[in-house]
């Protein structure tokens, strides 16, 4: 079977607020028209180039007034076919929870999804901050500006999986998506300077050094970083040769795309789908 990935369209996007580092409201307005058709042009191109790679992609619409609802990696954490729906740290993204909501719910009643539930008493902010290490069958988590530490225990209760959480040390960083990125074969490209000492140690402690890639800090500022792995293909923003390079190095694919008008929020080609295909191994794992 395919993968599948879920991607919401841009019709919607802009960037009208600022609620992390990235966000550049001042710059969209010099050019509304401008800058929205770039980004349908930069969101058609990750599009092809998923589907290029074997992935069917499914599209839903997005809200009006909800520009950010274009990163559904936002929206839910989602494993063997059941779906836990985020709850959002800032205000200006609560208005996203309910047709997210909704469009899981469709497709559960499609048969897409089994389970559809609503994180409960945390904020939680998807699979951005909760990222499936199938190598290691684990997920690891992120925990800080936006996504609560106790959202941890959550996500391990409601999938029988086991959790690494990973506390983030700048606001630059907010979401693990952002600044980590596990591969199919066991490689996890990371930026080191977005996580805490003790969440460096245990990065450290789980991932051998061989297969670790750390990425430059040009690539972490670019988002880079923040890339989707599908069909043997590494696919993300514009990055660094020596990153490039580095990930060419183990058999991937490299696939880099302009997503300059995604930056503008402070998002790239991770931030941009929501993967609703991941499956577990069947015994659970929670040590």
């Amino acid at each position: 079977m395919p993968a599948q990935f879920l991607m919401t369209d841009p019709a919607h996007y802009a960037v009208g607020y600022e609620i992390n580092p990235w966000m550049r409201p001042a710059l969209w307005r010099a050019d509304p028209t401008g800058h929205a058709q770039a980004a349908r042009d930069a969101w058609g191109a990750l599009k092809a180039a998923l589907e290029r790679a074997g992935a069917r992609v499914r599209v839903i619409d997005g809200a009006k007034d909800q520009p950010d609802m274009v990163f559904p990696a936002n929206a839910a954490v989602v494993l063997d076919r059941k779906a836990l729906v985020a709850r959002f740290r800032h205000p200006e993204r609560r208005g996203e929870e309910g047709p997210f909501l909704a469009a899981f719910e469709a497709l559960r009643r499609e048969g897409v999804l089994d389970a559809v539930t609503q994180i409960d008493d945390a904020f939680q902010e998807g699979a951005g901050d909760a990222i499936w290490d199938g190598r290691r069958q684990l997920f690891w988590t992120g925990h800080g500006p936006r996504s609560s530490r106790e959202a941890a225990c959550q996500i391990a209760d409601y999938f029988s999986r086991r959790v690494v959480p990973l506390e983030l040390a700048t606001e630059r960083y907010y979401h693990l998506d952002t600044c980590f990125c596990p591969l199919p074969g066991g490689e996890v490209i990371y930026w080191p300077a977005a996580f805490t000492p003790a969440a460096l140690r245990r990065i450290r402690d789980i991932v051998p050094g061989t297969e670790l890639i750390e990425a430059t800090a040009g690539d972490a500022a670019a988002f880079a970083v923040n890339a989707v792995a599908v069909g043997g293909r590494v696919i993300m923003a514009k990055a660094t040769p020596y990153l490039a390079d580095r990930i060419a190095e183990r058999g991937y694919r490299v696939v880099q795309l302009e997503l300059a008008p995604f930056l503008l929020s402070g998002g790239a080609a991770f931030c941009m789908t929501l993967r609703l295909d991941l499956e577990s191994a069947r015994t659970p794992q929670l040590a």
